[in-house]
């Protein structure tokens, strides 16, 4: 995008700012669910910045700020360079997160105001905004729905896009149970309702799964459970004459006692309901719900008490049944197969002196995961990345311009496949030929890492920040480090990214649970020149009791081998190589039935034992 596109945004923003008396307006890149990822019409922050990562902007008469984490740093440099606005960097020593920063910088004047769009942040971050101001006159709020509409023209719609239904064969559970179960949760507690704004935690507990966001098969919507009623806030307008997929999964819904309600009319409803006294204690999770409709409730119902909590489905969804597990078990067997064709033609197309770029490279991946049955695309955008583009956790690859792949360094590719019985993600750092000193101890010091995360054991109860370090230990006896999460939870045809649980090293109590499954991901980037990263996802299964306790360990579920053509032996201790050899042969074990002739012989080679 041109540096005067940003630059004119940006003065239209001021001078509305100043035409209606605002000193700051923050962009968030999220949507009215707090979605990690979002449709077109919610990216605020790349209208007005220029910048497609993550993260939030501020924008005040005399400065602009993009507040985001190291796995956007390189990127988000590179991306506002020229166009006026700063990096803030967040997740690192000495911080200043977004509201602390905007108490600093008016520190001293008088009444503060903040322009929002409210239906894009949530009710926790505004409280969080208010408490770091301190007074309560110190700061004022102003939520404008849709704040840029009068200067974002070509604003995308919200989507509506074909919504289909899971039955018990796939998910374990039917809507029906899922329902029952979650009213007797709100019976316990007392609650006469819960209203779900989490677009994952929806689509779990119907068995709906849609199009609405880009590689997450999500719908955008509310639902409204109370002990008698099931209100699902999802039709965006009239469905197009074709779609008969969604009239038939409406069908199937409204059998089972779901009310298909307008998207819109949710504060509507929500007012006669709680005004009308049909609830009386309503249940939310604060963290999700926008706070344009948690004010609503707030002023609509003063009579109604509204508890703010984390909702019991995110971790119900998050402990996968028998019958998903069956299921992600069989998605990483077929998604390895399809990576094992991927990385074969790969070598193979190298070795004969093809010119492959990145692009094309991610092109044929594709090309693999779209011939097994039951694919229904990416879980997110797969990062094929050759030598200095691999040092950008997040790389985004151009379909123009990729940098061709040569038979020398490393070539890092993360991926993954949304499937109707499952979601994978894996990242291989292949070595493409001679590989540096440097190279070679990166790539061996993340493989430990890894290995020493997967082959833990540990006292069931342990969280996932305990166990970080596992994966971080190689690379900080070597000085060496890396700025993201470890592990990040997956869900069952679902978001690739899922709470509750995570490997980190921000404190997080939740428990590593059996039935959870959580990547297993850590990396090293080196500006300019070359980054690693070794991912399996884990599943948490049980390990025994004995007179100390009971025991958890993980089971690698992603079936592909780890080229150890740049391993320095030397650094694996005996532990370790055991491990490896043990995956490959289970890899071997797996996939060989399925492969035949050059394949399969490329793959007995991937995976011969490892020796000193």
């Amino acid at each position: 995008m041109e540096l005067s596109v940003i630059r004119e945004r940006l003065d239209q923003l001021r001078r509305m700012m100043a035409a209606h008396g605002w000193d700051a307006v923050i962009l968030t890149g999220t949507d009215p669910h707090r979605s990690e990822y979002s449709a077109p019409r919610y990216h605020a922050v790349e209208w007005a910045s220029g910048y497609t990562g993550e993260g939030d902007l501020v924008v005040t008469a005399d400065h602009a700020g993009l507040w985001t984490d190291s796995r956007y740093f390189i990127q988000a440099n590179a991306q506002l360079e020229g166009t006026g606005v700063q990096l803030h960097k967040t997740r690192v020593p000495d911080e200043v997160p977004v509201p602390q920063w905007l108490a600093r910088h008016f520190a001293g004047g008088s009444e503060t105001v903040v322009a929002v769009d409210g239906r894009c942040i949530s009710a926790t971050e505004v409280t969080t905004l208010r408490t770091a101001f301190g007074a309560e006159d110190a700061l004022t709020v102003v939520s404008i729905p849709d704040l840029l509409q009068p200067l974002w023209t070509d604003r995308p719609a919200v989507p509506q896009t074909p919504v289909i239904t899971l039955g018990a064969e796939l998910a374990g559970w039917s809507r029906t149970q899922k329902l029952s179960w979650l009213r007797r949760w709100l019976s316990e507690g007392g609650f006469d309702g819960i209203l779900l704004s989490a677009l994952d935690e929806i689509a779990w507990l119907l068995n709906v799964r849609g199009e609405d966001i880009a590689y997450n098969p999500l719908v955008i919507s509310y639902l409204l459970v109370t002990p008698t009623d099931c209100l699902w806030f999802v039709r965006k307008g009239p469905l197009p004459p074709e779609d008969h997929e969604t009239e038939d999964s409406f069908y199937e819904l409204t059998a089972d006692g779901v009310s298909i309600q307008d998207y819109d009319e949710i504060g509507l409803v929500l007012s006669g309901m709680l005004d009308g006294e049909f609830i009386h204690r309503l249940f939310v999770d604060a963290s999700t719900l926008n706070y344009d409709l948690y004010q609503l409730l707030k002023e609509s119902a003063p009579r109604c008490e509204i508890e703010a909590g984390r909702t019991p489905v995110g971790l119900r969804k998050a402990v996968k049944n028998e019958i998903e597990i069956a299921q992600m078990r069989e998605a990483h067997l077929e998604d390895g197969l399809a990576m094992v064709q991927f990385l074969f033609w790969l070598e193979q197309s190298l070795a004969a002196g093809e010119s492959i770029d990145e692009y094309e490279a991610a092109c044929y991946l594709h090309d693999c995961r779209s011939r097994i049955p039951g694919f229904r695309g990416e879980s997110f955008e797969t990062i094929s990345a050759y030598g200095p583009s691999a040092a950008l956790p997040h790389y985004v690859t151009p379909e123009t311009g990729s940098r061709v792949l040569f038979p020398q360094g490393l070539y890092l590719c993360d991926s993954g496949g949304q499937y109707i019985f499952g979601t994978t993600d894996i990242t291989r750092t292949v070595p493409l030929g001679p590989c540096t000193q440097l190279e070679k101890e990166d790539y061996t010091l993340v493989l430990k890492g890894h290995i020493d995360l997967a082959k833990a054991v540990f006292p069931r109860g342990t969280a996932g920040c305990q166990l970080d370090a596992l994966a971080r230990a190689p690379l900080w006896a070597s000085l060496r480090n890396f700025g993201h999460g470890t592990g990040h939870g997956v869900g069952f045809f679902l978001g690739v990214h899922e709470g509750p649980q995570d490997i980190r090293q921000n404190f997080n109590r939740q428990p590593l649970l059996a039935g959870m499954i959580t990547s297993d991901e850590p990396g090293i980037y080196r500006e300019g020149r070359h980054g690693v990263r070794h991912e399996n996802l884990l599943l948490t299964v049980d390990a025994g009791t004995n007179e100390f306790g009971a025991w958890s360990r993980f089971e690698p579920l992603t079936l592909c081998p780890f080229d150890t053509s740049a391993l320095l032996v030397g650094l694996l201790d005996e532990s370790e190589i055991a491990w490896l050899n043990a995956y490959h042969k289970r890899v071997y074990e797996k996939l060989s039935p399925r492969l035949s002739g050059p394949a399969a012989r490329w793959l007995r080679d991937k995976t011969a034992p490892v020796t000193r």
